[in-house]
C-alpha cells in the first residue's frame, strides 16, 4: 500500500545533536537582548515606509520571541548584539506585515491549490530529527505570483510545527527532476529566487541544517549560479549536492524515489489534510505550553513543544511559580524569569 501520510515523530534511528553550552560572554550578550524585548511596548503594525500605526506585541509574537529565537539571530549576526535586535524587530515587522499567521492570512485555503500537485512536502525526519521538506520544482503547477512567496512560507512554518522538542533546523530536499505532472516554468524568475533568497536568510536564520539538491539540470545550474552570490556564505556550507539521501535520511522515513522504503503517493485532499492538522495540534501543544509557563519571553522552544501530557513542563511551571512566590515574600524588586534550558530547570535572570 502507498504511504500517503507524513510522518509525525522521527525514526528511532535519528538523534539531536547535543549543542555546545553558552559563554558567559555569549550568556551575557543573550541577556541584553531578552532585557531588550522584555521591554518593548510597541511596534509599527506593518513595514511600509509610511506606516504610523503601532500595537503591543501579541500572544503569538510573544511566542516567538524564544530563548532560541534570540540565539538563533545573536549567532547568524556574529554575536553583535544591536545587529540581532535589529534583525529581530526587522522579522517581527515583516511576519505582520506577511501575515504569517496561519488563523488570520496565511491560511491552508489561501494556498491549498499552490500544493495541489505535491510540488512541495513534508515527509520524514533526517538523522538529526530535523523535519524534511521536499521542493520538487518539476512539479509546478502555477504561473509565478506572489501566491507562490506565500506558498513556501506557509509550508516553512509547518515545517517548523512538526519540529520536535530540543531541534530548532529543518533539513530541505530539492528534486529537479522534470515531471509530467507541472505544466509551467520549473524554476522561479530572478527577481523570485532573490525574494525567497532574502525571506530565508533575513527572516528564518539557524534554521537550514541541511539542503540536498540532485537531478540538477543544466539550467539549474546555470540558475544556482545566478543566486549563489546572493547565498550567505554560512549557509553555502549546508548545500550537498548529487549525494545520495539515504546518507543523511533514516530509510524507513526517507521516500522511495530516493533510495528509501517509503512508498509515497501524494493524494492532496488526505495529504493536506493531515499535515495540516498535526501543525495544528503541535501549535496548540505550543501554546498550551506558552501560557502554562506564564505567557512570557524568552521562554525554551524545548519546554514548549513538550507534549502537554509530559511531567517537564509541569514541573517547569511549578518552579517558575515557586521563584516568584517566593520573591514577592521577600519583597524583592520584581524578578524576571524565563525557562533557559540545558536540563529541566528555570532559570532566574
Amino acid at each position: 500500500m502507498p504511504h500517503v501520510d507524513p510522518f509525525d515523530k522521527p525514526s528511532t534511528q535519528s538523534k539531536i545533536p547535543e549543542r555546545s553550552p553558552l559563554t558567559e560572554s555569549e550568556q551575557a550578550k543573550y541577556g541584553e537582548v531578552l532585557e531588550y524585548f522584555e521591554e518593548l511596548e510597541q511596534l509599527p503594525v506593518s513595514n511600509h515606509k509610511h506606516e504610523q500605526a503601532t500595537a503591543p506585541l501579541s500572544e503569538a509574537e510573544k511566542a516567538w520571541l524564544t530563548k532560541e529565537c534570540f540565539l538563533r539571530y545573536l549567532r547568524a549576526t556574529k554575536w553583535k548584539v544591536e545587529d540581532a535586535k535589529k534583525r529581530i524587530e526587522g522579522t517581527l515587522l515583516w511576519r505582520r506585515t506577511f501575515g504569517v499567521d496561519p488563523e488570520s492570512t496565511l491560511t491552508p485555503e489561501l494556498v491549498s491549490e499552490e500544493n495541489e500537485t505535491g510540488k512541495e512536502v513534508i515527509l520524514g525526519y533526517d538523522n538529526d530529527c530535523r523535519p524534511c521538506l521536499y521542493l520538487k520544482p518539476g512539479r509546478q503547477n502555477t504561473k509565478a505570483s506572489h501566491r507562490q512567496v506565500q506558498h513556501l512560507v506557509f509550508m516553512l512554518e509547518r515545517v517548523i510545527d512538526f519540529m520536535p522538542s530540543g531541534q530548532d533546523q529543518l533539513a530541505l530536499l530539492i528534486d529537479f527532476k522534470p515531471t509530467k505532472i507541472g505544466k509551467h516554468s520549473k524554476l522561479p524568475s530572478i527577481s523570485t529566487g532573490r525574494e525567497v533568497l532574502s525571506i530565508l536568510q533575513d527572516h528564518y536564520p539557524e534554521r537550514l541544517g541541511k539542503a540536498l539538491l540532485t537531478n540538477i539540470p543544466w539550467l539549474g545550474w546555470t540558475f544556482l549560479k545566478i543566486i549563489h552570490p546572493f547565498i550567505d556564505p554560512l549557509t553555502r556550507e549546508k548545500l550537498v549536492f548529487q549525494e545520495p539521501f539515504p546518507n543523511y535520511v533514516p530509510k524507513e522515513q526517507l521516500d522511495e524515489d530516493f533510495g528509501g522504503e517509503v512508498k509515497f503517493e501524494y493524494e492532496h485532499e488526505k495529504y493536506w489534510k493531515i499535515v495540516n492538522e498535526i501543525a495544528s495540534k503541535n501549535r496548540k501543544v505550543y501554546m498550551d505550553n506558552f501560557r502554562k509557563l506564564g505567557g512570557t519571553i524568552g521562554l525554551s522552544e524545548y519546554d514548549l513543544r513538550q507534549e502537554s501530557s509530559s511531567s517537564v513542563v509541569e514541573e517547569v511551571a511549578d518552579s517558575l511559580a515557586s521563584v516568584s512566590i517566593a520573591a514577592e515574600k521577600l519583597g524583592d524588586e520584581p524578578t524576571k524569569i524565563t525557562s533557559q534550558r540545558v536540563g529541566s530547570e528555570a532559570t532566574v535572570v
